[in-house]
C-alpha cells in the first residue's frame, strides 16, 4: 500500500503544481516541455530500457502519444486553473469509462453487469460535474477543459494498453520513446513561440518543468511498483489509486485552494468513486 499512497501523492502534487503556476506566473507551456526531458532521463537511468526498441509496429501509436501527451498536459493545466483541482481530477479518473467501453466495443470483451453499472454511474457523474446553473458566470464555459481531459485521457489509456500488450517491445522502451517524442514535439512548438511570438525564455521554467517531471515520473514509477508488489490484486491497486486521487484531490482543492463545488458536484464525486470501484471489479 505504500507505493499506492506515494503514487496518489505524486499525482495530486502534479495538479497542485499546475494550480500554483498561475499564482507565480509560470508559463505552463515551457514547464510542460521540460517536464518530458527529466521524465525521459529518469526512465532511461532508473529502468535502463533496451534501446532502440526492436520493431516499428507501434510507430503510429508512439507518434500519436507524442502529440497527445503535451497537448493534453496543456489542457490539463488550463482545467486545473479555471475549473479547479477537484473537477479536473474527477474528469481524469473517470476517463476509465472510455477504455472500459472500448474493451467491449473494440476488443470483444464480454460485458458484465457490474461494469455496465459502473459505466452508467460514470456517465451520471460526468453530468453532475458540469455547471448547469442558469445564471452561471462566464467561467462556466470552461467546462470544455475537464471534458477534453476526460476524452483525451481515455484515448491515451487505450494507446498505452496497446503498448503494454505488445510483447515484442518492452514497455519501458516504449515509454522512453514516447517521452522523447513528446519533448521534441513540444520543443518545436516552443521554438515557434520564441521566434514568431517573441515568447521569453527564463531558466525558472526549466526548474519548474523538472519539478513537474519528477512528480509525473514518480506517479508512474510508484504505480508500476504497486502493481508489482500486488501482482495478484490489480483491481485493488487500480481502485485504491483512482479513489485515493479523487479524495485527496478534493480535500486539497476545497480546503487549500477553495474550489467552489455545488451539491450536484459533490454528488458527482460520490458517483465517480462508486463508478471507479465497480469498473475495477470482475
Amino acid at each position: 500500500m505504500v507505493y499506492i499512497i506515494l503514487s496518489i501523492f505524486c499525482s495530486v502534487f502534479v495538479s497542485v503544481l499546475l494550480k500554483l503556476a498561475k499564482r507565480y506566473q509560470i508559463d505552463t507551456r515551457q514547464a510542460i516541455m521540460w517536464n518530458y526531458s527529466i521524465a525521459a532521463a529518469l526512465t532511461y537511468f532508473i529502468f535502463d530500457p533496451a534501446w532502440p526498441p526492436i520493431g516499428n509496429s507501434l510507430s503510429p501509436v508512439y507518434i500519436t502519444l507524442g502529440i497527445l501527451l503535451p497537448s493534453l498536459f496543456v489542457i490539463l493545466a488550463l482545467s486545473v486553473r479555471y475549473t479547479g483541482i477537484v473537477k479536473t481530477d474527477v474528469a481524469q479518473r473517470l476517463s476509465l469509462f472510455i477504455p472500459v467501453l472500448a474493451a467491449f466495443l473494440l476488443f470483444d470483451e464480454t460485458p458484465s453487469t457490474i461494469k455496465i453499472a459502473g459505466i452508467v454511474l460514470a456517465f451520471l457523474a460526468i453530468i453532475c460535474s458540469v455547471p448547469w446553473q442558469k445564471n452561471a458566470s462566464r467561467t462556466s464555459s470552461y467546462w470544455i477543459y475537464p471534458v477534453t481531459v476526460f476524452i483525451g485521457m481515455g484515448i491515451i489509456d487505450i494507446l498505452f494498453k496497446q503498448i503494454a500488450k505488445t510483447e515484442t517491445i518492452p514497455f519501458t522502451s516504449s515509454l522512453l520513446v514516447v517521452f522523447i517524442l513528446a519533448f521534441i514535439i513540444s520543443a518545436l512548438y516552443l521554438v515557434y513561440l520564441y521566434v514568431l511570438k517573441k515568447l521569453r525564455f527564463t531558466f525558472i521554467h526549466v526548474l519548474c518543468g523538472w519539478l513537474l517531471g519528477i512528480a509525473n515520473f514518480g506517479n508512474i514509477l510508484f504505480y508500476l511498483k504497486a502493481h508489482q508488489a500486488l501482482a495478484k490484486q490489480p483491481s485493488l491497486v487500480f481502485s485504491a489509486m483512482n479513489i485515493g486521487v479523487i479524495l485527496l484531490g478534493s480535500l486539497v482543492g476545497v480546503m487549500i485552494f477553495h474550489d467552489k463545488l455545488s451539491k450536484l458536484n459533490y454528488a458527482g464525486i460520490v458517483l465517480a468513486l462508486i463508478s471507479i470501484f465497480l469498473m475495477s471489479q470482475a
